[in-house]
């Protein structure tokens, strides 16, 4: 066997940006093309959007009517997070969505048994809502003072390249549950539509049509309207008429009950001839009313919030774990945005915006708190578009059908489990951006893959223990006689980013720390914790209309 020459032997330099790409942050695809991206990121954003409240809606007390408005809500307040934060918060590429992680402080106010035992269904709705929207706005004054105070700021100071990596690869990782197990309930639809997905974006993404290449930019939509349509003709022949509950809530597309249960248009307006005759001098015209009814989510709409210190305490600990999410998501955006690294203030400043949009839920009645949206993460990476304006075009899909009613929910039908099998792949992109962050550590040291490895089995196995006791036993492993604490343990300990934050950066702060700043990838880290660190930042990352005059980088 001839010997391999070193001039030979590959070597893969680490790189600030991700390469590949067509458009970055700042750059942008023509309006066309934008606008396609855009509706893209917004019909993938429908699978969070519609599945928690109809998780937690009729354990509420609410009926369909109920949750076709909830799903309004959250999906117009989820176009106005994203603007603001797209505009004035990190200013990456990210869609601010709901949270699982507030699943479970609000199952608890749920459980309150001052609300359980209201008689009426709808009056328990509402009051539930307000006991939820009381505690959201407290609590989100965590992430507006972390913010804006930068304390933030000073806290990442103790993150290193080392020890990001579980903590964004679990931000993926972790969301493993609403991936293939999903699919496996209806196999019919989720794995065609996992195939397809697939073969169209990666075999075949060299297919050009007009110099654009057509499946790697738009196979998620066209993969989404074909086995839509295949899965209704499926559930229009009957072939789930005697199926199991289980089988017919995960494939048939007639079950959401939101088209039925929500309205076209809010206010009227008429169009009087005479007014067309007076300025156009037009004799013996009528035009008819035009009947316009647009309905728009507004503050307090389901009456004044009620405060609870017990429940704002619980809801607190949802708060630190999106922050946490939702800090992990940031630094993969920037990578699948072809960015260099958000800088501390960024960051902080990232994390205060999305303390007002967690304020903006509470205000609304959204029935969740603000993250990142981890599968329009992903999407950036599936289609090598990661242009700001995408998403921000994206937002206004989201304002634009949360106030017509029924096109809104016609898109909502879509069965969860062609969104999970979308997850499958788009869980996994951002994934790998966490492990790709190794790249600028010592993988040879036997410190640095001793606190990855424990941290990305801790950060799985412990939410695991967590979820698997509560399945089993309707309650958490923290069942003390003081249910705020019992939030704050369960909610914590349940969040995979979470306990790897805690794990890793413990570890990599306080083992052999001395000697290993370079080992844990410091020196091309310390460029990037200052705004002025690196003069791409200013690019990526400076406030639009010249609001830095007023708001200088700290």
């Amino acid at each position: 066997m001839a010997e391999v020459k070193p001039e030979d032997m590959v070597h893969h330099m680490p790189m600030d940006q991700l390469q590949g790409f067509e458009y970055c942050i700042d750059s942008n695809p023509s309006w066309g093309e934008g606008i396609a991206l855009g509706f893209q990121h917004y019909i993938l954003s429908l699978g969070t959007v519609v599945m928690i409240p109809t998780m937690l809606v009729p354990l509420m007390g609410g009926n369909d009517h109920d949750k076709a408005k909830v799903v309004q809500t959250l999906l117009f307040v989820t176009g106005i997070k994203t603007l603001l934060q797209t505009l004035f918060g990190t200013r990456l590429p990210t869609i601010m969505g709901g949270s699982y992680a507030y699943v479970v402080p609000i199952l608890s106010i749920i459980r309150d048994p001052s609300l359980a035992q209201i008689a009426d269904g709808h009056t328990r709705f509402l009051q539930t809502m307000r006991a939820i929207q009381g505690s959201l706005i407290v609590s989100s004054s965590i992430q507006i003072i972390l913010g804006y105070s930068q304390l933030w700021a000073i806290c990442s100071r103790f993150f290193s390249p080392l020890g990001m990596v579980p903590v964004i690869a679990l931000v993926g990782l972790g969301l493993f549950e609403r991936g293939f197990p999903v699919v496996g309930k209806c196999v019919e639809i989720g794995l065609p539509m996992l195939i397809l997905f697939v073969a169209l974006s990666q075999y075949l993404k060299h297919v050009h049509v007009r110099q654009v290449p057509f499946l790697e930019r738009f196979s998620m939509l066209m993969c989404i309207v074909l086995v839509w349509v295949y899965a209704h003709i499926l559930t229009a022949s009957g072939a789930y008429k005697h199926t199991a509950l289980v089988t017919q809530i995960n494939c048939r597309t007639d079950l959401a009950n939101l088209i039925s249960s929500s309205q076209w248009f809010v206010d009227f307006f008429c169009v009087y001839s005479f007014i067309i005759t007076s300025i156009f001098y037009i004799p013996r015209v009528t035009f008819p009313c035009i009947f316009v009814r647009i309905s728009i989510p507004y503050p307090l709409q389901w009456g004044a919030p009620t405060f609870s210190a017990d429940h704002a305490f619980g809801m607190m600990a949802a708060v630190l774990v999106s922050l946490i999410e939702t800090t992990g998501a940031f630094k993969a955006a920037a990578r699948l945005a072809s960015a260099t690294p958000p800088p501390a203030y960024v960051l902080s400043r990232g994390i205060g915006w999305q303390g007002i949009g967690t304020l903006l839920d509470g205000l609304f009645g959204t029935g969740t708190g603000s993250t990142v949206s981890v599968e329009n993460v992903g999407l950036l990476g599936s289609t090598r578009v990661g242009s700001r304006r995408v998403i921000q075009i994206s937002a206004g899909f989201m304002i634009f059908f949360s106030m017509l009613g029924k096109f809104g929910a016609l898109f909502a039908s879509i069965p969860f489990t062609i969104f999970a099998a979308i997850y499958c792949v788009m869980f996994g992109i951002v994934a790998a951006v966490g492990l790709s962050f190794m790249q600028f550590t010592n993988m040879n040291s036997m410190r640095n893959l001793f606190i990855i490895g424990v941290s990305l089995f801790l950060g799985l196995s412990i939410p695991e223990y967590f979820s698997r006791y509560s399945t089993s036993s309707r309650q958490g492993p923290a069942h003390t006689k003081a249910g705020w604490f019992n939030d704050y343990i369960n909610t914590i300990f349940s969040s995979p980013p979470t306990v790897a934050l805690f794990v890793s950066v413990l570890l990599d702060n306080t083992l052999d720390v001395r000697d290993a700043a370079r080992d844990r990838g410091m020196p091309w880290w310390a460029r990037f914790r200052t705004f002025r660190g690196d003069s791409r930042n200013e690019e990526f990352y400076t406030l639009p209309f010249n609001l830095n005059r007023f708001f200088p980088p700290s």
